[in-house]
């Protein structure tokens, strides 16, 4: 196999977060759609979990028509020292994260915020319930749905939502998965920690983002054949990052994967005469646009 980097140059990455989104699979769920979670029974624990995915828009900048794990760029208001908090401190996310501490607290707070921005799925809770199981929390009413696009146009700061309300962001709820580095050869570049959590007992995602056109929950063990089939076009950390869920293959096993999180930086590279995204360990995969590599 002849290789060569196609290559070379780049722009600083942006800070950024993103939120494999977890449940346990629904018997007879609704698998797509646009914006639908689903409906049926909850399986017993131990049994398959499905992740959520989004198509983001084609008129998007970066990466259009791709599946994508909830996410987005750290905001300067992120790393607010006065959003209130449970879980992990942010020295010890800082030392999980390998950041400093005003980064560790960005990232959290970006991971809650974006997740929230785009499905309504809030992994917070009142104090009183703070080191107890996920409560119910309707985020779906117009109050709400207020807050949430005061956040998304930045009108709102989420400190300030936060605490109006009398909430703490639960960073127990997250775990640290991994960091990918944009390649780069790309314009928009992102160094962005991915993390997995499960979704809270009584809340449902929603499509109100407006950055994608579907969401479906999927098992992610599935999602490496679709892809390569061409029914989900993603890009390389969606793909792996679900082959690392199925591996663990149920929740629990989530919840106990050993991971060290240091950055991945895949290489754009002519493979065989072909563009492709190679990874460090020496995989690699088709260039779905020349702006849309991870």
């Amino acid at each position: 196999m002849a290789e060569q980097s196609a290559f070379r140059g780049g722009t600083e990455a942006r800070p950024a977060a993103t939120v494999m989104l977890l449940r346990p699979a629904r018997a007879g769920a609704e698998r797509s759609g646009a914006g639908a979670a689903g409906t049926g029974r909850v399986p017993a624990a131990g049994r398959d979990m499905e992740v959520l995915l989004m198509r983001r828009v084609r008129s998007m900048g970066f990466a259009p028509g791709a599946y994508v794990f909830p996410g987005g760029i750290v905001d300067q208001r992120d790393a607010d020292g006065d959003l209130p908090w449970t879980g992990p401190s942010p020295a010890e996310w800082a030392r999980v994260l390998g950041t400093d501490v005003p980064m560790a607290r960005a990232l959290v707070c970006a991971a809650v915020r974006e997740t929230f921005e785009e499905t309504g799925v809030l992994l917070a809770s009142g104090p009183e319930a703070a080191g107890a199981p996920a409560i119910t929390l309707d985020t779906a009413t117009e109050e709400w749905e207020r807050d949430r696009r005061g956040l998304v146009d930045r009108s709102h700061s989420f400190t300030e939502v936060l605490s109006r309300r009398g909430l703490v962001v639960r960073s127990e709820w997250l775990r640290a998965w991994s960091r990918w580095v944009t390649p780069r050869v790309q314009s928009r570049r992102f160094d962005t920690w991915f993390f997995a959590a499960e979704l809270p007992p009584g809340q449902e995602s929603r499509n109100v983002g407006g950055e994608a056109d579907l969401t479906r929950w999927t098992d992610p063990a599935r999602v490496a054949a679709e892809n390569a089939a061409g029914r989900m076009p993603m890009l390389p950390p969606t793909v792996v990052s679900c082959a690392e869920l199925a591996a663990c293959r149920t929740l629990e096993g989530v919840r106990e994967a050993r991971r060290d999180i240091v950055p991945i930086e895949p290489d754009v590279r002519d493979v065989d005469g072909q563009t492709r995204i190679v990874t460090p360990d020496g995989a690699h995969y088709p260039l779905p646009k020349p702006d849309a590599t991870p």
